[in-house]
C-alpha cells in the first residue's frame, strides 16, 4: 500500500501541471460544479479486491471537504498502483475558495 499524504490545493494544482492525475470521488449526485482536470471515480465504484486506477505516477484524491478521502484513505490507496498518492486538503471546498478553477457540470 502506498504512503498517503495530504496536499494543499495549490500544491496540487503543480502536481497535476507535472503530471499527477486527479480524481474526483464524490458520487455523481453531488457534482454540480467540478475541477476541471478531475476524472471522476466514484466512492461506492472502489471495492476491496479493485485496483480501478493503474498509474506510474501520482494521484490526488477529492472529494467537497476532504473529510471523505481522510475517512478512507487507505481504500483509496489501495484503489491504485500509483508511486504516490495524495489527498487534497480542503478537498474541492478548498480548491474553489483558493480561486482555481472550477466549472459547472
Amino acid at each position: 500500500m502506498n504512503t498517503v499524504k495530504s496536499v494543499s490545493p495549490e500544491d496540487a494544482s503543480a502536481l497535476i501541471s507535472s503530471g499527477a492525475r486527479l480524481v474526483d470521488i464524490r458520487e455523481a449526485e453531488e457534482r454540480d460544479q467540478v475541477i476541471p482536470e478531475a476524472y471522476h471515480l466514484p466512492l461506492s465504484g472502489i471495492g476491496p479486491d479493485i485496483m480501478p486506477l493503474s498509474e506510474q505516477q501520482a494521484v490526488i484524491f477529492h472529494c467537497r471537504t476532504g473529510r471523505r478521502t481522510a475517512m478512507n484513505a487507505q481504500k483509496l490507496s489501495a484503489a491504485t498502483s500509483a508511486a504516490q498518492v495524495y489527498l487534497l486538503d480542503g478537498g474541492f471546498d478548498a480548491w474553489a475558495g483558493a480561486g482555481l478553477p472550477v466549472q459547472n457540470k
